[in-house]
């Protein structure tokens, strides 16, 4: 844990010092200030954990801190120290992790820091779910989940050739051959991709990887071969769709 002690008395700063060193632990590193301006500039350089802050402090008071973090997010929990009562109120609107009159109770700074303590192990919990759920986040940018009874396999757009509606299941057909049977409906997937450009429902039945089309027959109606081998049909209602799109593109 990371501690920050902001107080205009140098006796108080070595007596609160002392008595973390000697009662609380672990301690990763302590600094100091004896002023808010200074202290604030240790906020952001060196990212403290917790702030013990003095209230009462020539030129700026303690529970002006919030006037220096107006666009930026205070990621410190703060425990106020000070020998006036009358500013608890006022502090725990703050959201003040705590409140030590002085001189410091040993008793008192032990449970406020064991509180410090739980609250930063939760931060840190929190902080590792959100850095995960972004990296999934952009895992899922270039690849889609597919729910097999073995687990979960995660395939790669770019080697999805297309998906067929089997019932209420979805058969994915991947470009390395094999194909997957998944307990998901085929609106699922469609819903899932309808922001991919590549992938693209000719039928009520398919959802295709344009990137695999190879050839469009006219034939029977309108059919489009994918990777070589599967002849796919475009349903009537999305013929011209289809071919405007061909045009569009292509001419």
């Amino acid at each position: 844990m990371k501690i920050l002690i902001i107080d205009d008395e140098s006796r108080a700063r070595r007596v609160l010092m002392s008595i973390l060193k000697e009662e609380c632990s672990p301690l990763e590193a302590i600094f100091e200030a004896d002023n808010l301006i200074d202290g604030v500039a240790l906020i952001k350089t060196e990212a403290p954990n917790v702030v013990f802050l003095d209230i009462e402090m020539p030129q700026h008071s303690g529970l002006e801190i919030g006037d220096f973090f107006k666009n930026e997010p205070m990621n410190f929990h703060i425990i106020f120290t000070t020998a006036y009562g009358q500013y608890a109120l006022e502090a725990f609107r703050l959201s003040a992790l705590d409140y030590l009159m002085k001189p410091i109770d040993v008793e008192e700074l032990k449970a406020a820091f064991a509180k410090a303590s739980i609250l930063i192990h939760e931060d840190s919990i929190k902080n590792k779910l959100v850095k995960l759920e972004k990296a999934f986040q952009q895992l899922s940018l270039n690849k889609i989940a597919l729910e097999v009874p073995k687990g979960i396999i995660f395939a790669s757009h770019d080697d999805i050739v297309f998906f067929e509606a089997d019932g209420v299941y979805t058969r994915v057909h991947l470009a390395n051959g094999k194909s997957e049977l998944i307990c998901k409906t085929l609106k699922h997937f469609a819903n899932q991709l309808q922001d991919q450009p590549l992938f693209y429902k000719p039928h009520r039945s398919y959802l295709i990887n344009l990137k695999f089309m190879d050839e469009l027959v006219k034939k029977d109606g309108l059919h489009v071969v994918v990777n070589g081998k599967k002849t796919i049909p475009i349903a009537r209602d999305r013929k011209k769709e289809f071919l405007e799109m061909i045009n569009t593109v292509f001419n």
